[in-house]
């Protein structure tokens, strides 16, 4: 009787894995998932290595039963990258591979029992209040665009966190920091749909 090597073994029970997005974009995020990899992405890279995969998937290029299973892989590699390119995605997915489920809803604001047991550091809920008014005041571009732009930082200062919360393997603070990033996410969405009504205001330098 012959045993298969321990190296053949392996590759074998390696290649029944069930892949996750990372398995999809090998040139992109080559170490996979924290801990391994890094929360953060190269947008650039991982559209380039998208739009090479896109290309061989294309179902126009396959016939038969091939042309099924390419729109099949066409659509997952579309749902892959467009949960990676967006950190608030990417963060719930990572998540989601530890066994913890997070709602849209819940990563925008909580969860009922974040609320109830005080999970959310009062502060942070007091800070959204406060931007969230001085949207709502504002009468300039000028001052939408300075708003962005603190925005931005408390988002990129979250995305980092959440780069030291995987890699250590803390998946509740990972959770809430999410929630964080989510409420900053939602502020940045009012901070666009500012601009893009309008209201007849201009800039002050205009």
């Amino acid at each position: 009787m012959r045993y298969a090597s321990t190296g053949t073994a392996s590759a074998q029970k390696e290649s029944l894995r069930p892949q996750n997005h990372y398995d999809l974009f090998p040139a992109s995020l080559p170490s996979g998932p924290p801990p391994n990899g890094s929360f953060h992405v190269d947008p650039t890279t991982l559209r380039k290595e998208f739009i090479q995969l896109q290309a061989k998937a294309h179902p126009d290029r396959h016939h038969g039963a091939d042309k099924a299973k390419a729109e099949a892989a066409s659509a997952r590699i579309n749902d892959a990258y467009k949960t990676l390119l967006n950190p608030l995605a990417r963060a719930r997915y990572l998540l989601s591979l530890r066994g913890v489920e997070m709602s849209e809803d819940e990563s925008i604001a909580g969860s009922p029992s974040d609320m109830a047991e005080g999970n959310l550091d009062a502060s942070l809920l007091m800070d959204v209040m406060e931007v969230r008014e001085g949207i709502e005041e504002a009468g300039s571009r000028d001052e939408i665009e300075e708003m962005k732009a603190e925005n931005n930082k408390r988002k990129k200062a979250s995305e980092d966190r959440l780069d030291e919360l995987f890699k250590a393997g803390d998946i509740e603070a990972a959770r809430l920091e999410a929630v964080k990033l989510g409420y900053w996410v939602n502020v940045g969405t009012a901070l666009e749909g500012w601009e893009k009504a309008g209201d007849g205001r201009v800039s002050e330098h205009d």
